[in-house]
């Protein structure tokens, strides 16, 4: 069932997505080479428990930490330990927190020092992915033209989209209906309609589009180990367009 959200819930699923993008703007000074993953869930958990949240992620189905953080050829659901960052890295960091009972969400793809070319193109088509996607968006629309946008990109540059992945509502849970395909035929799948909130969020790969599970049952990557690069928002449709939620810079109005 889709949740139609009410204006006093809007205003508390930007209050929500507000915090997950600053507490992302406030750890990308962090991420350089010699930082461990460790050090960037520790920093991201101390922010958003000291503005009043949580973070979705820590215990969410037995996941153990705050933040997921997603290295190279991992694609998502990275959990952050030991792993120190080189330089010429990627880094996918996924920050979810809980606010009045919200859920916030969002994503973005780093550069650890300087970037390579492989790196430079994935992480470019990945964002290019997502504001495709978004800009489609329209009362009457249906999810199936955001997968539609995004795939074709990809494809169009030579890279893969994930499909075991999906965006998704997103609201008092932190993930509800509906499901929001990277792939997709246009006009099928859910209507948009105003008071919708949903994640966007293309995983894509600079290879091929398979992926396995690491053995401690969270971590996905690549099979043939290419790069993959993710960048991720939470989105309002209202009666006229959409709002992304977790838009600090106004790059989408």
């Amino acid at each position: 069932m889709i949740t139609i959200k009410t204006p006093e819930e809007i205003e508390k699923m930007r209050a929500t997505s507000r915090l997950a993008a600053e507490t992302l703007r406030m750890i990308e000074s962090h991420v350089k080479p010699g930082t461990t993953t460790d050090t960037l869930n520790d920093i991201c958990h101390q922010f958003i428990v000291d503005n009043g949240a949580y973070p979705s992620p820590l215990n969410y189905r037995g996941f153990p930490k705050s933040i997921c953080t997603s290295v190279n050829q991992q694609v998502c659901h990275g959990i952050p330990g030991d792993r120190v960052l080189r330089g010429g890295d990627i880094i996918n960091v996924d920050i979810t927190t809980t606010l009045d009972g919200f859920h916030g969400d969002t994503s973005k793809t780093l550069f650890v020092g300087k970037p390579t070319p492989k790196g430079s193109k994935i992480v470019r088509v990945a964002k290019e992915c997502l504001d495709l996607g978004i800009r489609v968006l329209r009362p009457g629309g249906h999810i199936g033209d955001i997968g539609d946008v995004i795939e074709r990109h990809a494809k169009k540059n030579r890279c893969s989209v994930v499909r075991e992945y999906c965006g998704h509502g997103i609201g008092r849970q932190f993930h509800e209906e509906p499901s929001v395909l990277h792939y997709g035929i246009p006009g099928s799948g859910a209507e948009i309609r105003p008071g919708m909130t949903f994640t966007i969020e293309p995983m894509i790969n600079l290879g091929k589009a398979p992926i396995k599970h690491m053995p401690d049952k969270w971590t996905v990557v690549t099979k043939d180990h290419s790069l993959s690069a993710q960048f991720e928002h939470t989105i309002l449709i209202t009666e006229t367009g959409y709002e992304v939620l977790t838009d600090l810079d106004g790059e989408y109005v």
